[in-house]
């Protein structure tokens, strides 16, 4: 049986926990401030646990609170999601796909994609939320997503399908006056002294993990000076004469003035945006994506 009661007060709860004060959360869920402390101190008695620390300054979490935040907000995620969907059914809507995308994908893969879902489904929502590439297999596997576009390769799991979509060669980014500069070329090996602006490892671990294997192969192990969260922050470092960069060729396109972009002596391929999906969770229209995307790969 569903406790409603205690739906709505997780709810008050997370908008008290997100504007750290009680006068602002009644003012946001449209109620006067001292029904809402009562509910709160309701649902604390409940769960026989402080969940704020008050003061005049405002409503701050206790341990305990901040615990059960990450929980209390996925719950309200997929409480939306559950309304969307009654709101379609009621309306004869046929359904909805979410889809995990970084955000290189949003712009290179998923507009055309969305374009042809809206054109050949006009009951179908789609809803897009950015993700990083070491949350997609996790999403997929919790039912949070359908489907994943990121910098995914090699082994997902025995649950998780992928397939490559798009590949870039790598380039070395540089300060327009690095000694390097001058040359046509570089190799690898070369850059063993070099302080490196490297993707991540928490963002996307499959994509730093393999370029420092490159690197070892090469007979280095590469001194990573900063570690950034999109392959852009990676130029924007170099710019700033923070390091040199490993990025695909296709970022030329967005390098400043002071930076130079050259090419490796060896030809090293990255995957730079993969599909993934679940493998044991069958859904008609995730299997006509996959197989119009597979026609075209």
């Amino acid at each position: 049986m569903i406790n409603f009661r205690l739906i709505r007060h997780l709810w008050l709860f997370l908008a008290v926990a997100e504007e750290q004060n009680f006068g602002r959360a009644a003012k946001r869920l449209g109620m006067s401030q001292p029904p809402l402390s009562e509910q709160i101190q309701v649902l604390e008695q409940a769960l026989k646990v402080k969940l704020f620390d008050r003061s005049r300054r405002g409503a701050k979490l206790t341990p305990v609170g901040a615990a059960i935040l990450p929980a209390v907000r996925k719950f309200a995620d997929q409480l939306e999601r559950l309304e969307l969907a009654v709101e379609e059914a009621v309306t004869g809507q046929s359904g909805m796909l979410t889809i995990g995308a970084i955000s290189t994908a949003m712009f290179d893969v998923l507009p055309g994609l969305i374009e042809q879902l809206k054109s050949d489904y006009p009951h179908l929502t789609v809803s897009v939320r950015e993700i990083d590439s070491v949350d997609a297999v996790p999403a997929l596997e919790a039912g949070d997503i359908d489907l994943a576009f990121a910098r995914l390769d090699g082994d997902l799991g025995a649950s998780i399908n992928s397939l490559p979509l798009t590949q870039d060669r790598l380039m070395v980014a540089m300060p327009s006056d690095h000694p390097l500069a001058s040359r046509t070329r570089i190799s690898l090996s070369s850059l063993s002294n070099e302080p490196l602006v490297m993707f991540s490892r928490k963002v996307s671990p499959v994509y730093f993990d393999n370029l420092i294997a490159t690197c070892r192969t090469s007979g280095f192990s590469p001194r990573v000076l900063h570690e950034v969260r999109s392959v852009a922050s990676q130029i924007a470092f170099v710019s700033y004469g923070q390091g040199i960069a490993l990025v695909p060729a296709s970022l030329k396109k967005l390098a400043p003035g002071n930076v130079v972009f050259r090419p490796l002596t060896q030809k090293l391929n990255v995957v730079t945006t993969a599909v993934a999906w679940h493998a044991h969770r069958p859904n008609p229209v995730v299997e006509e994506v996959v197989a119009r995307l597979r026609a075209k790969a």
